[in-house]
């Protein structure tokens, strides 16, 4: 889900993808692509075992690629031999196989795991969530994908963006900066581990609730840390991070770090429970859980900084007042704003 972290908080990314007109477009084929996915589920679950787990997440997953595939090419707005020309295979197969089977499949564990925590049960219930299940993946996949396209269609009208949202940035930072990730995803470890083992420690017994809140609070300080991190450079970050108001400190340790760090912790949770069908979350599984969100997001937390840096460097210096939730964006983008270039991250709406 790096990838829907990068379209929002990088604001050559965010701002490309919020435009009022994109937007449009884009609740047209989440629409259309919910409505489609609707129909597939109610003519698939007549031929295959639906109840299934791993039926249902392939099935998610076929969806998913298909509706990646053809959303990134309505976002693309080019023929297919102009995207295999001018993108590559290697661009379509991420699309493909990552932002549609695996981003999607992810999508629908969310899904079960949430309905699992209010006591709708896939297992003992599996028509409901199933729908569900494959109707949220298949929006989120198109919207995504949608996003994506429109920037690749933008980058090859030669407008290139500093950061394009998938993996190769990531890596190539881990690569140069290890040193300095390092200590970030070790510190990540250790609290998400001892975040998910607070039910054992202070209740003296098992629950679900107690340690996915402490992982998603104490993941998303840890996020909100490693990203003044990664912003920083080689600066100390302590101090950017005491310069900047509670206000902006809060949205980003909302969003991304709370949301994602609950969002992957619920997704693991389904991981064990309707992939590997354990009969409850063990108190071993949730702090290996726990360790895992924790670590990952401190690590993606100080990419998000890092590229952000970038863009700093390169000039692309956006006003804050322009990196707001997409609800207002057509409100402020009229205006004019004068602003110091603080950090800041938009909602995670549509």
């Amino acid at each position: 889900m790096l990838h829907r972290m990068a379209l929002r908080v990088l604001p050559s990314l965010s701002l490309a993808v919020t435009e009022e007109s994109v937007r449009k477009r884009k609740r047209t084929i989440m629409l259309v692509s919910g409505l489609g996915a609707f129909v597939v589920y109610r003519m698939a679950k007549h031929l295959v075992p639906i109840a299934e787990p791993l039926i249902l997440l392939s099935l998610s997953g076929l969806i998913a690629m298909a509706t990646a595939l053809l959303a990134y090419r309505i976002g693309r707005s080019a023929s297919w031999a102009v995207i295999a020309r001018q993108d590559g295979g290697r661009v379509l197969a991420w699309m493909i196989f990552w932002i549609g089977a695996v981003y999607g499949v992810q999508l629908s564990l969310l899904v079960l795991a949430l309905l699992w925590m209010v006591g709708y049960n896939y297992l003992h219930h599996p028509d409901g969530p199933a729908m569900m299940a494959i109707m949220v993946a298949c929006t989120s996949v198109a919207r995504d994908a949608f996003e994506i396209g429109h920037v690749r269609r933008i980058a090859a009208m030669g407008k290139p963006f500093p950061t394009f949202p998938d993996g190769a940035p990531l890596r190539a930072m881990i690569r140069g900066f290890a040193v300095q990730v390092g200590p970030w995803v070790a510190a990540g470890l250790v609290i998400g581990a001892a975040a998910a083992s607070l039910d054992q420690v202070v209740m003296g017994q098992q629950t679900v609730i107690v340690p996915l809140l402490a992982v998603t609070l104490l993941g998303g300080a840890i996020t909100l840390c490693a990203y003044f991190g990664g912003l920083s450079g080689r600066a100390s970050w302590t101090a950017r991070f005491a310069a900047t108001s509670l206000s902006e400190l809060f949205k980003y340790w909302w969003w991304p770090g709370l949301a994602f760090s609950s969002t992957y912790y619920l997704v693991a949770m389904g991981v064990g429970l309707f992939v590997l069908q354990l009969p409850t979350i063990s108190p071993g599984f949730s702090v290996t859980i726990g360790a895992f969100v924790s670590g990952v997001m401190a690590l993606y937390g100080y990419y998000l900084g890092y590229r952000r840096h970038v863009e700093e460097q390169q000039g692309q210096k956006i006003d804050d007042a322009l990196l707001r939730c997409p609800f207002v964006m057509g409100i402020l983008g009229k205006a004019k704003h004068v602003g110091t270039p603080m950090p800041t991250v938009p909602g995670s709406k549509v």
